[in-house]
């Protein structure tokens, strides 16, 4: 899943221009959604007739079939600039760098601990889980592909600005409230805005050297899962030694300074643009 990550956003990056970007990034992230949808209604009306082991098979025969497909697909383009072999640290991806460490904080936190929250603390079961994933994925199959569009219409540092305020709030809601309605409410509006990060990408299209779109790629999963190793384990510990509360507060923190860096977006544009751009 990480190579082929990897791959899929420096490939995004470099095929398509700053203006078209966007909209097929939201039209992926719109049909993920609708495959992850599909894929939960399979697993939802079939689990109670069919083993792991035959489902596992049908999904697996059916990712084989489509790699076989994409063999003899070759939709490359020899025009383009040829990539960096190396790793590339450039003091102009500062911003990008440091907000992509903190988006997968994020991420950990909402993955690991905002499911959590709904589990172990307003005892949600498996199926009403289930429905809460469903759901999610229903209404970003339509709303992904406005997002690329909007990204055009207002700019990454106002669509980001709303992510990171919403997150604030949606964090502290975690911590602070009672119901499980909330709760669940809450959850579906992260899943939501969550998907406003490819802005963060595009961003880095802007500024970025032509040759060296796949190996920032390639920096920017490794900052991710700097995240990924230490917030758990972190947030878990703060978890049990100081209240379920902790890692939420530190979420919203975390958005806070994001909210804060992403107002200098439009001048790191303008001052790192490629002059071709």
């Amino acid at each position: 899943f990480h190579f082929f990550e990897a791959v899929n956003q420096s490939l995004l990056l470099q095929y398509f221009d700053v203006r078209t970007t966007p909209v097929v990034m939201g039209k992926l992230r719109g049909l993920a959604a609708g495959g992850s949808l599909a894929a939960s209604v399979f697993v939802f009306f079939c689990s109670d007739f069919l083993p792991y082991t035959m489902m596992l098979l049908i999904v697996g025969a059916l990712c084989m079939f489509t790699g076989v497909w994409g063999l003899f697909l070759d939709p490359t383009n020899k025009e383009l600039p040829i990539q960096s072999k190396k790793m590339v640290f450039r003091r102009k991806y500062w911003l990008f760098y440091l907000l992509t460490l903190f988006l997968g904080a994020r991420r950990q936190i909402f993955i690991v601990f905002a499911l959590f929250l709904l589990v172990e603390h307003f005892r949600f079961s498996v199926n009403t889980v289930s429905v809460l994933f469903m759901i999610n994925y229903a209404i970003n199959w339509f709303l992904n592909p406005l997002i690329g569009r909007t990204i055009n219409r207002i700019g990454e540092r106002k669509l980001l600005s709303i992510e990171y305020s919403t997150a604030i709030l949606v964090f502290t809601g975690y911590a602070t409230t009672g119901s499980a309605w909330v709760a669940g409410v809450l959850y579906v509006i992260d899943y939501i805005v969550f998907n406003f990060s490819i802005a963060l990408r595009t961003f880095f299209q802007k500024i970025a050297e032509p040759q060296d779109i796949a190996p920032t790629m390639a920096v920017a999963q490794t900052i991710n899962h700097i995240a990924a190793i230490f917030v758990p384990a972190l947030g878990g510990w703060l978890w049990v030694e100081f209240g379920y509360q902790i890692p939420f507060f530190i979420g919203a923190a975390l958005s806070g300074c994001s909210l804060l860096l992403v107002q200098i977006i439009d001048r790191e544009i303008r001052l790192h643009a490629p002059a071709k751009a």
